[in-house]
């Protein structure tokens, strides 16, 4: 009687993990409603942001003066894009 080997694989490598993306800054405003309505018209073209403070706005819901100031940030490859939209008049 004729047995047939099970043939077991080696697990393929796993792929090389993507770079981190790199952001910059575009923008300094002074509270998060600022920073909502900049965020929302660079979203609007497609450009990406994230917000970044130093203050939880869960625990203290106002600001004082540059504890309030929230960054824009949106990728490198966005940058000059979002500045050029952002210096519009």
């Amino acid at each position: 009687m004729s047995r047939r080997a099970k043939v077991i694989l080696f697990p393929r490598s796993p792929a090389p993990p993507s770079p981190a993306p790199t952001f910059t800054e575009v923008r300094r405003c002074r509270d998060q409603g600022e920073a909502l309505v900049v965020r929302g018209l660079l979203e609007s073209r497609g450009i990406g942001a994230v917000l970044r403070s130093n203050i939880a706005q869960s625990v203290h819901p106002f600001s004082v003066g540059d504890q309030g100031e929230v960054i824009v940030l949106v990728a490198d490859r966005d940058a000059h894009r979002a500045r050029r939209l952002l210096a519009r008049p």
